[in-house]
Order: structure tokens, then sequence, then C-alpha cells
């Protein structure tokens, strides 16, 4: 039988919270076949797109997003939590569930134009990805895609990103919480 993506990622039940069906994209990193199927797939629907630079969220998407500008050969933009970048940044604010949050990104990791992959690996209510996009479109940047490994459809980030004029790529979907 053949191995998806998805069946390299573990669920841990009541993780952080109880209710919670959390899925750990740990395992797949962990194994090699999974983790190169995983960094081909998500490169695969921008072969022979200009991309300029490859941006990753953090913390999981540094992983992702080191190994897909790699095989890009293209350089790598972290977009991280306030208060971990050295330099001079740019910082963009958005709600969570309870409170707000504030990612950050070098106030000069993008030149006007510059063609960008946004990834991540999981894609919930779109919050995080849509405050990188602004990020990176603050900058005059363009994101050419938003890649996934995975989807939670019931929170609604693919259609909030969509909404925003995203192309949206997950490798996998996993419906509830």
């Amino acid at each position: 039988m053949t191995r998806t993506v998805k069946d390299y990622i573990r669920t841990i039940v009541d993780f952080p919270h109880e209710g919670i069906l959390f899925r750990d994209v740990t395992t797949l990193f962990a194994d090699p076949r999974g983790f190169r199927m995983c960094v081909d797939q998500l490169l695969a629907p921008y072969a022979g797109m200009r991309i300029d630079k490859v941006a990753g969220l953090e913390a999981r998407g540094f992983i992702l997003g080191g190994a897909v500008a790699h095989q890009l050969s293209t350089g790598f933009i972290p977009i991280r939590k306030k208060g971990k970048l050295p330099g001079a940044t740019i910082a963009e604010s958005y709600k969570l569930e309870y409170g707000e949050a504030t990612v950050e990104v070098h106030d000069d990791a993008l030149q006007p134009g510059e063609k960008v992959l946004l990834v991540d690996d999981l894609l919930a209510t779109g919050g995080t990805a849509e405050a990188g996009i602004r990020l990176i479109e603050r900058l005059g940047a363009q994101v050419v895609g938003c890649a996934f490994v995975v989807d939670l459809p019931d929170l609604g980030g693919r259609k909030r990103l969509e909404s925003l004029g995203m192309d949206v790529h997950a490798l996998c979907t996993f419906e509830g919480l």
C-alpha cells in the first residue's frame, strides 16, 4: 500500500487543551521518506513559476520553508513572533480566539516586485498566514501561493485566504478541530 503524507501525521487527543485533536507533523518530519514526499508535494504546484523567496511562518514553517527554498534554489525569509528578530522589523498584529498576537519580518527581507511562496505546516483560521501575507505585501513583494501540509477546513482558513485572492495548496485535510 502506498502511503500518503497524511499517513505520517499523528493525532494527539486533548492537546494543548481538552477537546482539541492536535495534528502533529513531527512524526512526518522524522521519517525520511515522508518528509521528502511532503517537501516535493508542497513545491510541485509551483514548479516552473518564478519564486524569488520562500517565507516560512514560525515555527514549523521554518522547517518546511527552508527545505522548499533549498529545493527551489532560492532564499528563505522567516516570519517570526514579535521580538525574535535582531534587526529592524515591520510588524503585523492579528486576532486569536482569546487575544491578539504579532508577527514580524526584517524590513529589508524582500524587495519590491519579488515573488514569494508562503509555507507553514497547518492552516486553521488563517490569522497567522494573513498577517504574513500583509507583511510580505507591505514590503512590496507579491505572494504567489500559500502552501500547507494540513488544512483544517472547519476553521475557515482556506476561505479567508482565498477571499484575499490567494492560491492555497494543502497536502491533506482533517475534519473537526
